[in-house]
């Protein structure tokens, strides 16, 4: 055992060598994780603000004033037009120096005093369906928080009188409390199997693998030695991309730590994993970074619930989505980042991190042999 872990301990060593006299290992590995981070949690955000609002207050009476001054309190909408009559509306919508009309009929208070039944008119740029879904879901949540008196009876009839909307985990529906764990989980999975993918292959491209053939070097002490460097490495990108999501985005940690980095260090071995076995198979670096790439980065971006959700894909991809390692540590981090979940709830997907950690490691460690064809 001793002889095992000083072969395994002598190997990590000629890795670690490399990754600080490589400085494109070290960029890949702390610098490219800050770059994602800051691109996709500045650049890829769902919020929508200060959308350019046309006021057409046919009405022109303190009800209606307090409706439109209620959407412009926040800075969900900005004012860009008053209007005298809603056509107006159509040129400035077709030339985009708009992106809603609020209109406000003749009668509006009148109708509120009687008791009448009563509505406001929001129209929406649809050419952007996601900036109108969320222009309409803001506005509406705007109205709903009116006291009834105030507040159109058409738009509040959705729900149900008194019964005010409460979100939880993220009250101000912050798109970066979302984006910044997906962030995480892409970031690992492409860097960690990119590193293992060149580590194996640059080894048989540049011969020096024959040389570790003709020491007593084992099969599995070369892989151990090999994966220990850049699991460790991959625990200090979760530490640093953490760190800065939480100081750039005020992202919480409402959980464990112990949480967070047990999951992180399953996650980064499956992904370690992947990129091994691609290194083992191919022999080639530009054929496993292409591979890795392809079975890491892919599925955690497109299949694991980071930009779509997953109930909304078809059954197919569903079920193919139950093979990406990144749907369930995306699960994981967002429990214990912004619901402080514990292992009681994420046991299901630790588990099924451990699984796919074990199966793949297994598979590499099979691939591997110690002969040159």
């Amino acid at each position: 055992m001793k002889r095992w872990v000083r072969r395994s301990t002598a190997i990590a060593h000629k890795e670690v060598l490399h990754m600080i006299r490589d400085a494109r290992v070290l960029y890949l590995a702390i610098g490219l994780p800050l770059v994602m981070l800051i691109l996709f949690g500045y650049g890829v955000s769902t919020d929508v603000d200060h959308v350019p609002l046309a006021v057409a207050d046919q009405d022109r009476t303190r009800a209606s004033r307090r409706l439109a001054e209620a959407l412009l309190a926040g800075h969900d909408f900005e004012r860009a037009a008053d209007l005298r009559s809603p056509d107006e509306a159509e040129p400035l919508l077709r030339a985009g120096r708009i992106k809603a009309v609020l209109v406000i009929p003749k009668g509006y208070e009148r109708r509120r005093l009687r008791g009448e039944p009563s509505a406001a008119q929001l129209i929406v740029d649809g050419s952007d369906g996601t900036t109108a879904t969320i222009a309409m879901g803001d506005a509406e949540g705007i109205v709903q928080s009116l006291p009834p008196a105030r507040a159109p009876r058409a738009v509040r009839a959705s729900l149900s009188e008194g019964a005010p909307v409460r979100i939880r985990f993220n009250p101000a529906m912050r798109s970066a409390y979302t984006m910044v764990p997906g962030v995480i989980a892409l970031i690992l999975s492409m860097v960690s199997a990119l590193l293992t993918a060149l580590t194996v292959a640059r080894e048989w491209e540049r011969g020096s693998m024959e040389q570790l053939f003709a020491t007593p070097v084992g099969r599995g002490e070369i892989i151990v030695g090999k994966l220990v460097p850049y699991a460790g490495l991959g625990l200090v990108q979760t530490l640093l991309v953490v760190t800065a999501g939480s100081y750039m985005f005020d992202v919480p940690i409402r959980g464990s730590l112990g949480m967070l980095f047990g999951c992180s260090a399953l996650f980064l071995l499956a992904m370690l994993g992947i990129g091994l076995l691609t290194s083992v198979t191919t022999k080639s670096q530009l054929v496993s970074v292409q591979f890795a790439l392809l079975t890491s980065m892919l599925p955690t971006m497109l299949l694991s619930g980071f930009l779509f959700p997953i109930e909304n894909m078809p059954w197919v991809l569903r079920a193919v989505s139950a093979a990406v390692p990144g749907r369930y540590y995306i699960t994981t981090l967002r429990g214990v980042l912004l619901k402080g979940n514990g292992l009681d709830v994420l046991a299901p997907e630790v588990l099924a991190l451990a699984a796919f950690a074990l199966v793949v490691l297994t598979l590499a460690v099979k691939k591997f042999r110690r002969r040159l064809a």
